[in-house]
């Protein structure tokens, strides 16, 4: 479902992304790791076609992101760290707005809506403004509008920043439920213990290359660490930056 091709990205000096080649099967829940400013975010945004690479490519169920954009949009869900909202909209019209862009027939997107606000507990926040939402209600909004055209790929980039306990559940739920029903899920996160949790496969990324790819098991296998993801990280980053998040 996602095929990336020897995909490179430099800002100035500095190689972002070097070389990378990877493969996300359709039912994946893949997620993407590496210290701060290892090229995380720089591939997600390449994938979803916001940064164009210098040399690389990317397909979508075999469309070129670059070559074909409208059509890697239309099965293309993402989900950055830091989202942008329209704030002066409700719940609800930000919710019809995102079936406009997609689209999708005003009664479909009634049906898919009353379906959301059950699904996200949103049901009394139907005609709240967005901005007077709390965060964890802010990022379920988030999440409904981006799965509405039910996306068969989808992209999410630091989704439990800020959440609490109650949200963390739901989205983990809905992102293995996405993966379940078909979808590619790539995923970054700080939370190893989650990605423990989620995860089918991981790939590591350390100074922009890949250096590091396969199950939790696998990498066990590869390793001296023992048993906690944690471990396994920084033992193959050697504990670069002494995390796995942040941007990059």
């Amino acid at each position: 479902m996602i095929r990336i091709e020897s995909l490179s990205k430099s800002f100035g000096a500095v190689d972002a992304v070097r070389d990378l080649t990877l493969d996300v099967p359709a039912g994946e829940l893949f997620c993407f790791l590496g210290p701060n400013g290892a090229g995380k975010t720089t591939t997600i945004k390449m994938m979803c076609g916001l940064l164009r690479p210098d040399r690389g490519r990317v397909l979508l169920r075999g469309i070129d992101v670059q070559e074909d954009p409208r059509a890697a949009h239309a099965i293309t869900g993402y989900i950055p760290d830091s989202p942008f909202l329209y704030e002066r909209l409700t719940v609800r019209e930000l919710y019809d707005f995102t079936g406009d862009i997609f689209r999708i027939p005003r009664a479909e997107v009634a049906r898919r809506r009353a379906g959301a606000l059950v699904t996200f507990g949103l049901q009394e926040h139907a005609s709240t403004l967005v901005k007077d939402l709390s965060l964890g209600y802010r990022q379920r909004v988030i999440y409904a509008a981006t799965l509405l055209h039910e996306p068969e790929v989808l992209f999410v980039d630091e989704p439990f920043v800020g959440l609490d306990p109650a949200s963390i559940r739901l989205i983990k739920d809905l992102l293995k439920g996405a993966a379940r029903a078909g979808a590619a899920v790539f995923m970054t996160t700080h939370i190893l213990a989650l990605i423990e949790d989620v995860a089918d496969r991981v790939g590591i990324i350390l100074g922009g290359r890949l250096v590091a790819l396969g199950t939790i098991a696998e990498l066990r296998a590869q390793t001296s660490s023992g048993g906690r993801l944690e471990d396994i990280f920084l033992q193959i980053t050697g504990g670069a930056n002494g995390a796995a998040g942040g941007a990059g």
